[in-house]
This record gives C-alpha cells, structure tokens and sequence, in this order.
C-alpha cells in the first residue's frame, strides 16, 4: 500500500464521518499487514505514544473543567460579569466575552467551554433582544479562549511532542489569549450598534457586590494553578491535581456538588479522556508509517527549497493550520505535523514557543468552521439552529482571531516576552 492509497482511504473515511481516531486506526493497520509488518508493533506504538508523563495532565485538566462545570462557577461568573456590564450597550456581549476568559482559566477545551456556556448565554441573549446569529456567534468565538488560554490541553499535548516547557507555553499564550478577548470585543461594539432593539438590564453596587463575593472562590483558582506552575511550585500535571481538588472542595462548600454528582464528572473526564488518548495513539501510528516513507523528510526538503525564511515559514505554517483544522481534530493534527515541523522550524531558527502558540490558535479557528468544527455542531445542537447559520454567525469573529494569528507570526515578541520576564 503506497502512501498516496494510504492517505486517500483516511480521506475517504473522514468524508464518511468515521471518527477521526477509526479513520487513522484502520488505514494504519492495513499498511503494517500489507507490508509484512507484525501487529504487535502496532500495539507497542499505541501503548508508548501514551505512556507519558506529561500527557498524564491531560485527564486531570479535563477533571478540572468537568468539575468547574457541574460546580457551576460559569453560572457564578455570568452573574457577576452580567452586574458588571450590564448596563452597557451589548452588555450580554461581553458578558460572553469576559465569562469565556475567566472560565478558560479552569476549562482547556473549547468544546467543554461551549458546551456549558451556551445554555446560560444564548438564551440570555435572545430574552434580551439580541440576534440569534449574534449570540450564537459570540459564544462559539468566545469559546476558542478556552484552549489558548492556560491551562490548555493542546498545549500540554503540544509541549509533550516538542520536548518544550510547558509552564513556558503556558506563559507564552497568555497575551495571545487576552488579545483574543480584545479582538472579539472590538466586533461587538460594531456588531451592537446594528441592534438597535437590544434591552439593557440596570447596575446596582449591590448587586454587584453580592456577586463579586460569590466569584471570589474561582477566582483564586488561576491564582493556584498557574501561581503554582509559574512560580515553580507545582508540574503542571500536580496543579491539574491541585487545581481540580480545590474546586472539587469549592463545589462542596457552595453546596453546588454532592457526592451523588461524582460518577457523572468522573464518566465524563474518562470518556473525555479516552476519546483524546485514542486519537494521540492512533496519530502515533499514522505518525510512525509517514516517518517510515521518509515524509517529513521530504516535506523538510520541499519547503526549506522553497524558502529559508521562519517568517515565511510561519505564514505556510498558519495556513497549513487552518486548512488541517477545518477536517481533523486539532489534537490529531498535533500528533501528526509536530514531529514534522519541529526539525523545519529549528533549521530556520524559528522558536518553538512560537510556533507551538501559532499552531493551536490556528487549530482553534477550525473549531468554528466546516466541515468538521467541532463547536459549530455544539451550538447548533444546544440552539436547534443549521450548522451553516451557526458558521454565518461565527464568520465575523473570526476576522480578529486570524489578525492575532499574523501578529504572532511578524511579531512574535508578543509570544515570547512574558516567558522571558519570568524566566521560562
């Protein structure tokens, strides 16, 4: 089976909806029968691809955010941002805005964020005389924080195949994620003023402080994960371990999580988990045929012929990114392009902090566009509205996400400065 037969049947798969890891599993296997190789590599590739330390964040993160959202914290900070703009012009706007960045301290996934926040927001928005493409649109745009933002589990999986700090990567996307909160509340400003049948809800200091005192627990959540890792105190994989313990105690004293509510986060940071883990060992062993055709190193010689510039190679990097995450999961495309693109990049000099907060943030962007995004299909299932009306919505917000990706790549001080000021 040639690569070209092999790459065509994943191709086809996909294009029938089979899951991704399925989709890789099964053309995978077919090349290591075809060319007289045992099973058992197979197995040995899929055990060790997943035996690893850093990755052992990833089910504890994932504990995390399913935690924050059954101990419902999004609900806590949708009322206290909810008193804090309220009064605003498009106020709910960016409610949605700032709820996504404060949840994504505790929520690494995008879907998970969408998933949680849809339910509050939308609804919200529509009692109060905003778009139904409108709100819909914000909350999936505003979702992509989520994994940009640390704690971030593409980050986690990202720094796993590079060999690269993770408490770096982590600091690096931190600015990037804040600009995305900026970006997206420079398209509601310009969205709200063609909404002129919005309602404003009224601003009360009390109101306002009976809410702050109710975000005050949540709030110290970032404060001990990333302290924790930023200050040297906790690996990351520990702060995923202290971090969902300290909200697992918060749910209890808020009387928000019972002990009845248990199997359910558990169930759902396995199948979370399972689903993330076949996809890496799966990726892994797609990884393992290309490397054996000497794909990436065909690809190094293609584009170092074509350019000898890491701005230039940044740029294809990007679009490559964005092409890959409209049809695979972006934890899939990690697994795949990682080891591909790591040599290239550092033949041109090109940080690899860069271009791992390059990467995800592109990878994101597919998130909300079809045919695969993930989230689109999440916010069309919660609002009962086409998967095509939710992307019409969503499109405007993209337009900020992909300057943030061009602005990383031209200046990627933006990216690097705060790792280098905390001395990662």
């Amino acid at each position: 089976m040639t690569v070209g037969l092999l790459l065509l049947a994943i191709a086809l798969l996909l294009v029938l909806r089979v899951p991704v890891a399925f989709a890789f599993l099964g053309p995978g296997l077919a090349y290591l029968m075809f060319t007289g190789q045992s099973l058992g590599l197979a197995m040995r590739l899929i055990t060790n691809s997943t035996a690893s330390f850093p990755l052992l964040a990833v089910p504890l993160f994932v504990l995390l955010g399913a935690t924050a959202n059954h101990a419902g914290i999004a609900d806590r900070l949708f009322d206290f941002a909810l008193a804090l703009f309220g009064k605003v012009r498009g106020g709910l706007g960016y409610v949605s805005v700032g709820v996504s960045l404060g949840f994504s301290w505790m929520s690494g996934s995008a879907v998970a964020d969408a998933a949680a926040l849809s339910k509050v927001e939308i609804p919200a928005m529509l009692r109060n005389g905003y778009s139904r493409r409108f709100g819909i649109g914000v909350v999936g745009a505003s979702a992509l924080i989520a994994p940009v933002m640390p704690p971030s589990i593409p980050a986690v999986i990202y720094a796993g195949l590079a060999a690269v700090s993770t408490g770096a990567l982590f600091a690096a996307s931190v600015i990037p994620a804040l600009l995305m909160a900026v970006g997206l509340c420079i398209v509601v400003f310009i969205q709200v003023r063609r909404q002129p049948d919005i309602v404003h809800t009224g601003f009360s200091w009390s109101r306002l402080a009976e809410t702050g005192k109710r975000v005050v627990g949540p709030a110290l959540a970032p404060v001990i994960i990333l302290g924790g890792i930023l200050g040297g105190y906790f690996t990351p994989t520990e702060a995923a371990a202290v971090g969902a313990f300290y909200i697992l105690v918060l749910g209890f004293f808020y009387r928000t999580l019972h002990v009845r509510d248990l199997p359910k986060i558990f169930a759902e940071t396995v199948m979370t988990t399972a689903a993330i883990m076949l996809i890496v060992s799966s990726a892994s062993l797609l990884g393992y045929v290309l490397a054996r055709e000497r794909i990436p190193q065909q690809l190094s010689e293609l584009v170092l012929g074509f350019t000898d510039n890491g701005t230039v190679f940044l740029l294809l990097v990007a679009v490559l990114m964005l092409i890959l995450g409209t049809v695979v999961d972006p934890t899939a495309v990690l697994v795949l392009v990682v080891p591909i693109l790591m040599p290239i990049g550092l033949r041109l000099d090109v940080d690899p902090i860069v271009l791992g907060v390059l990467m995800i943030l592109s990878l994101m962007i597919g998130l909300l566009t079809p045919p695969v995004g993930t989230v689109l299909y999440v916010l069309s299932s919660a609002v009962k509205v086409p998967v095509g009306e939710v992307f019409k919505g969503s499109l405007p917000f993209i337009v900020p996400l992909a300057a943030i990706c061009l602005g990383i790549i031209f200046f990627p001080g933006m990216v690097t400065w705060l790792p280098n000021q905390l001395g990662l």
